[in-house]
């Protein structure tokens, strides 16, 4: 599993003093009332700051960091991702996982291996599980309770049983 979470990704600047617009990659957007410490990755390295102030703006979430006091500064972290150490990141409820833990997962059907998920797509009203394998290039499974039968995330496995019709699409 991997140590640190995506919680949002930096798309630009906000004023002079230093904020960022970041677009949350959360589907519980209070959790940034709560952050403390973050991780910028830049460059493929992460860096820690501590969150000094977090306010709502639109669809965005407006994150000043310490050390970061200037528009110019803060321009630098445009296109990069906040992130949070999971030993930091909210206790999930039951049937509830972390995206970057279902990546890369294994999904079959019955025995039948149907390829791995490579991506989620929240849509608002459930999510929709990417699946890409050998036979089938691309399979879009609703994540519905009656469809997927099992996550296991330590073994990176996932039972679904297909709707009818779904291959066919």
């Amino acid at each position: 599993m991997v140590e640190y979470l995506t919680v949002g990704k930096i798309t630009n600047t906000h004023g002079v003093r230093g904020e960022m617009k970041v677009i949350p990659a959360t589907s519980d957007i209070s959790r940034f009332d709560y952050l403390k410490i973050v991780w910028v990755e830049k460059d493929d390295k992460l860096t820690e700051y501590f969150v000094e102030k977090v306010r709502y703006h639109k669809n965005f979430v407006l994150v000043k960091l310490h050390g970061i006091d200037t528009m110019d500064k803060a321009a630098e972290f445009k296109n990069c991702y906040l992130k949070v150490d999971r030993r930091n990141a909210r206790p999930l409820d039951e049937y509830e996982y972390f995206i970057a833990d279902l990546i890369g997962c294994e999904v079959y059907e019955q025995d039948v291996l149907l390829g791995k998920i490579t991506n989620v797509l929240q849509t608002g009203s459930n999510d929709v599980y990417v699946v890409n394998g050998d036979k089938y290039r691309e399979l879009l499974i609703p994540a519905l309770k009656h469809v997927v039968l099992n996550i296991d995330i330590e073994n990176r496995k996932i039972q679904v049983i297909l709707p009818e019709g779904l291959i066919d699409l």
